[in-house]
């Protein structure tokens, strides 16, 4: 039995190999309730006979009476697609011809393993299918609001569901507006917390004293303008989940009070002497390098150990394949809901494609909010969207990556250092964008220095 009292996701698995079968259903048996068949009769009788749905089927499309023929596997796949067409059908065959996999994705198959393939790989491609069908693969809750259907996305919410309700610390990588607060809430979704608190408190808004008091709380008097006590997050959060997002940040007297939080529990509030217990899980967010702040002796190495002994990375946009797409239909029926929708011509959507989005989801839902409360019910032309758009290249290496600077090229007024310079504006808007104006910051995500950045700052001024 799983240590959860939800049912097991079911797995019909129709195979004439009395070998592979009685490994398979040995292996996966403690995950899945498997169902059996060895030939098109059996497994016909066995699907008809289904008063529920199975989650996956994995099948074999050489059955008897012809092994080497896919026709009784084909016919199989067609009989779960019209008989259970929620069930993720899934093809185990060492029959490889391409037009053998269309045939089967044609009648419904989801994917393609080939035969021989190991435990493991089949295993992973189960619970890709068990995502993908908005199920679950570990009995742990709905993820939310990571949208996509990319490998990379996949493998972010399997780690969600594995980790979610392990009690230690999570530190969750990734660049800016890719999803690592969305990330931190799914893994509080996900674990027997879900009913308790989640709280978020950014490590780089507050100075050290007050950044103390924000987490641990202090009593009247503690210090200037502390009028009343007041409970810090820790003590808020109760037994649910603390999120301390941009960690890289916390200053270093704090990041040794926040290694005892972790090693036995005990914080003080400013101005007590009388030691507290925490219990909420504590979860930590970055899009530095840790290992440089390490280096430069701005991060502690014991407490970067204790706050990884889970990690997660949270994958850019750019890294997404086709993930892009998926977000534009979702955000644009969020937005639907209290803005007319617009659409992208064909030439805009194959910009959308290929661009890079360099603010990852939260810059491009920002693009879908502009789109749809400037251009309501229209249909928008690549030379509205590209305006849209902070910066102007495309993913690298995309099919037809370079359109946008062919087409602009075309141009009869095209000239190359007005189209370099209104790059370099929008790089520079848009790190000062992502840093709410902090020079320092915005330079630093530029990979210049501070005076260089004014500089820069001073001559766009002067062009406009």
């Amino acid at each position: 039995m799983p240590l959860n009292s939800e049912k097991k996701p079911t797995l019909l698995l129709v195979d004439d190999d009395a070998i592979i079968t009685d490994s398979l259903e040995y292996v996966l048996s403690e995950e899945y309730d498997v169902e059996r068949a060895s030939d098109r009769s059996s497994s016909f009788a066995l699907i008809d006979n289904m008063v529920d749905s199975p989650t996956l089927a994995l099948v074999d499309l050489g059955l008897p009476p012809n092994t080497h023929r896919p026709d009784e596997g084909l016919a199989v796949i067609r009989k779960i697609s019209q008989k259970h067409p929620s069930t993720r059908v899934l093809v185990l065959s060492g029959q490889d011809n391409k037009k053998h996999l269309f045939q089967a994705k044609e009648d419904g198959a989801v994917d393609f393993i080939s035969k021989p393939c190991d435990i493991a790989e089949i295993k992973l491609r189960l619970k890709k299918q068990i995502i993908a069908g908005g199920g679950s693969a570990g009995g742990n809750g709905d993820i939310e609001g990571l949208v996509g259907s990319s490998e990379e996305i996949e493998l972010l919410r399997m780690q969600i569901r594995q980790i979610a309700d392990s009690p230690y610390p999570v530190l969750i990588e990734g660049e800016s507006g890719s999803g690592k607060e969305v990330t931190a809430r799914n893994l509080h979704r996900c674990s027997s917390r879900k009913l308790e608190p989640f709280l978020t408190l950014n490590c780089a808004a507050f100075n050290g004293e007050l950044l103390e008091s924000q987490l641990f709380g202090h009593v009247k008097g503690a210090f200037t303008g502390a009028t009343d006590t007041k409970k810090g997050f820790f003590e808020d959060a109760g037994g649910g989940s603390l999120l301390l997002d941009e960690i890289a940040d916390l200053p270093l007297d704090l990041q040794a009070k926040l290694l005892r939080v972790l090693e036995n529990g005990e914080y003080y509030r400013l101005g007590e002497t009388r030691p507290r217990h925490a219990s909420a899980r504590v979860l930590a967010a970055t899009n530095k390098d840790i290992f440089e702040a390490i280096k430069s002796g701005r991060f502690r190495e014991d407490l970067y150990h204790r706050l990884s002994v889970l990690a997660v990375r949270v994958p850019a946009l750019r890294e997404r394949v086709g993930d892009a797409r998926e977000l534009l239909l979702y955000f644009m029926q969020q937005v639907a809901e209290q803005l007319a929708g617009f659409r992208l011509d064909e030439a805009a959507l194959k910009l959308w494609n290929a661009y890079s989005f360099p603010g990852n989801v939260r810059e491009l839902r920002n693009i879908i909010i502009r789109l749809s409360a400037k251009y309501p019910g229209q249909t928008i032309k690549p030379e509205v969207l590209q305006r849209e758009m902070s910066g102007l290249q495309p993913n690298n290496g995309a099919a037809g990556s370079d359109d946008w600077l062919g087409s602009a090229m075309l141009d009869a007024d095209f000239e190359l250092d007005r189209m370099l310079k209104t790059v370099e504006k929008k790089a520079i808007n848009l790190a000062l964008r992502e840093h709410d104006g902090n020079v320092n910051k915005a330079a630093a995500m530029l990979g210049i220095n501070r005076t260089t950045l004014y500089g820069r700052m001073d001559r766009i001024e002067d062009r406009d």
